[in-house]
């Protein structure tokens, strides 16, 4: 009999992405002709600036903007990068040393995880947080730490707990303010506590920071608290702030040590990012502050109180002060779990929530709204759930 091909026995540590699941099951629905509504996911609606596209177009018909391009992108792109970070949140950056190009900040997950830890080192992990962080610590043969969020703690980390733990082995802490999925804000203290964590233990702290224009008035970077760049990585996004999810453009921001570590992971998987996408995005991070004002701020107002709504109507309760493109709320105690509440939504109303258990088991009584749909769909949900039993 010919030898039966096995898969690496690292795909056992992991599932496939539960959106990536779920949106299947949705579009077999609306193929069906149920035409479900989601408010799952965080993807913007709604394009980029005007300025941006036609910046695309433009540099796209060159004929010398189709080859390979740098690793590090091109001088113009970084240094965009550096003005909008001394605009956007007074922090300088040497846009030579300090800023590293990302296709996507959530490939900057798996090559800033593949720079520090070794097989066996320990990551810590937000409970409830991002999926991606766990799901690439385990790919990679880490061990997995999970430091508790609590709602009587406005979300932040419980600092008594973490210096109980045995941090002996822990290289990485990944933290993610304004937090996603409960939509806490930040602030200059907690980011303080945790550099002075990271710098006594010895971990790398990552801020995972793509949130921060999003229905926030004041935006915050860790790297505004002094010292944070010796022992801190940011990472940021044009996906949420730009309208720009499907470019995959991102970048990190660190020491140039770090960002040399990660370059050189980097360099060794992906071949530059296209040109006519670098110079587009230099466009899209000088728009206006009334851009911004409008995209970010008001047009998520709107429809964030519809998203408030339907939490009432389902019986969830949350707090008024999130941010972000969320709205992470409590399930009511009659409910049996979050992944019930979302599926009886989903398969009575025909509406997408996104349940909190996939976010940690702290997120188990929770669900969560995204913004990113148009206020006309947002009533049309809000009419759907009014009809359930």
């Amino acid at each position: 009999m010919d030898k039966k091909i096995q898969p690496a026995c690292r795909l056992n540590t992991v599932n496939e992405y539960y959106f990536s699941v779920k949106l299947k099951e949705v579009a077999e629905m609306n193929a069906q002709g149920k035409n479900v509504i989601s408010l799952g996911i965080g993807s913007p609606d709604l394009p980029p600036s005007d300025e941006t596209v036609e910046e695309l177009s433009r540099v796209a018909r060159l004929p010398n903007a189709h080859g390979y391009q740098p690793h590090v992108g091109v001088p113009e792109f970084r240094k965009a990068f550096a003005d909008w970070y001394k605009r956007t949140y007074s922090v300088e950056l040497d846009a030579a040393k300090e800023i590293q190009p990302l296709m996507g900040s959530k490939e900057g997950i798996l090559h800033i995880s593949l720079a520090f830890v070794n097989p066996g080192d320990r990551v810590l992990v937000p409970n409830p947080g991002y999926p991606t962080y766990s799901s690439v610590s385990k790919l990679i043969g880490a061990e997995i730490q999970t430091y508790d969020l609590d709602e009587n703690n406005n979300w932040q980390p419980d600092f008594e707990a973490l210096e109980r733990m045995d941090l002996s082995q822990t290289k990485l802490m990944w933290i993610n303010y304004p937090n996603m999925p409960t939509g806490a804000n930040g602030s200059i203290e907690l980011f303080e506590k945790i550099v002075d964590f990271g710098r006594r233990h010895g971990i790398v702290i990552v801020h995972d920071n793509p949130y921060s224009l999003i229905l926030n008035e004041k935006q915050i970077s860790i790297l505004q608290v002094d010292g944070a760049k010796e022992g801190c990585i940011e990472l940021n996004s044009m996906s949420k702030s730009h309208n720009m999810p499907g470019w995959r453009i991102g970048m990190m921001a660190s020491n140039p040590q770090f960002v040399q570590w990660v370059l050189k992971v980097l360099s060794n998987i992906e071949s530059g990012m296209f040109k006519a996408l670098q110079f587009a995005a230099v466009k899209a991070l000088n728009n206006s502050a009334e851009w911004h004002r409008e995209n970010n701020i008001e047009l998520y107002a709107k429809r964030r109180d519809y998203a408030e709504q339907i939490m009432t109507q389902l019986g969830c309760t949350f707090d008024h002060n999130q941010v972000g493109m969320f709205l992470w709320g409590r399930i009511p105690d009659s409910c049996e779990s979050s992944e019930k509440l979302a599926d009886k939504v989903l398969y009575d109303a025909r509406v997408f929530l996104t349940p909190g258990f996939i976010f940690g088991s702290k997120g188990e009584r929770y669900i969560r709204i995204s913004l990113c749909c148009n206020e006309e769909m947002l009533r049309e949900a809000l009419v759907r759930i009014k009809g359930l039993e």
